[in-house]
């Protein structure tokens, strides 16, 4: 008899139905960073709730997240509410709440990736990294910061990761533990799991997600991925950062675009 893998992250985004368009899960303290839970890992505990209210619609085409509290290691309910239902793609509003107060809000998309051609066209680049062997593992945090999310994942970068370049720009090497290969779920999580871009611009510490805009184009392939922060645009305590996801296959297979309060750290 061959036994399945049980993956860290299949068990920490788990939600169980328990009445109709309601789901309760338990969002893992291994997630935590900063004075939260990583707002990627919440989403995708969110978008594991809309998939099992699609139905024949498994995936997430378009999601778009509002960050209302930081959300905690424990208990969690997502309301999920049909708004349209249709051949192609199917439309919710979600909200993910503790202890009766709303964490996150979200309007998703959701279809079957599926059906739809394996031919994604793009003019962006993917980022430039030194080939695996040659990167290191960033699995330490900044001196003083305690951040469980990193070793949630295998992350490697290139050996001037922590010199500033001030370009506003980090980039990785990404897998999940345990032989977890990418999904578009597992997508939601990795379009915020790299460090903050404004690392690149010496600004360290936890960066709270305000708004999380996420765009998924084609079920990625197995193995590695590349993942990009950017951002250009710092003002008044506030940045902006956009994010790609680019697969083994070297297709550009997610985008995002957060709103984040700067580092306080």
């Amino acid at each position: 008899m061959t036994v399945q893998p049980d993956p860290e992250f299949d068990r920490a985004i788990a939600v169980t139905s328990t009445s109709e368009g309601r789901y309760a899960g338990e969002l893992s303290g291994g997630f935590v960073v900063g004075g939260g839970v990583n707002g990627g890992y919440v989403l995708a505990v969110l978008g594991a709730a809309v998939r099992q209210a699609a139905g024949e619609h498994p995936d997430p085409f378009s999601v778009s997240a509002h960050y209302l509290s930081a959300s905690r290691p424990g208990r969690c309910e997502v309301a999920v509410e049909p708004l349209r239902t249709g051949r192609g793609t199917s439309t919710y509003s979600a909200t993910l709440s503790q202890d009766g107060q709303a964490r996150v809000t979200a309007l998703a998309t959701y279809g079957d990736l599926g059906r739809l051609s394996d031919d994604v066209r793009t003019t962006a680049e993917p980022p430039v990294l030194p080939p695996r062997e040659e990167c290191i593992a960033n699995d330490t945090a900044p001196p003083g910061m305690e951040i469980p999310l990193l070793g949630r994942s295998e992350m490697l970068v290139s050996p001037d990761f922590r010199r500033p370049s001030g370009r506003g720009e980090v980039a990785a090497w990404f897998r999940l533990r345990e032989g977890r290969e990418p999904d578009p779920l597992a997508l939601l999580f990795a379009v915020d799991a790299l460090p903050p871009a404004t690392f690149d611009l010496g600004f360290y510490g936890w960066a709270p997600t305000v708004s999380l805009a996420v765009h998924v184009r084609a079920r990625p392939a197995a193995g590695w991925l590349r993942l990009r922060h950017a951002t250009r645009n710092v003002a008044g305590g506030w940045f902006e950062e956009d994010a790609e996801v680019w697969d083994s296959a070297g297709r550009l297979v997610a985008q995002a675009r957060q709103l984040a309060l700067m580092p306080r750290g």
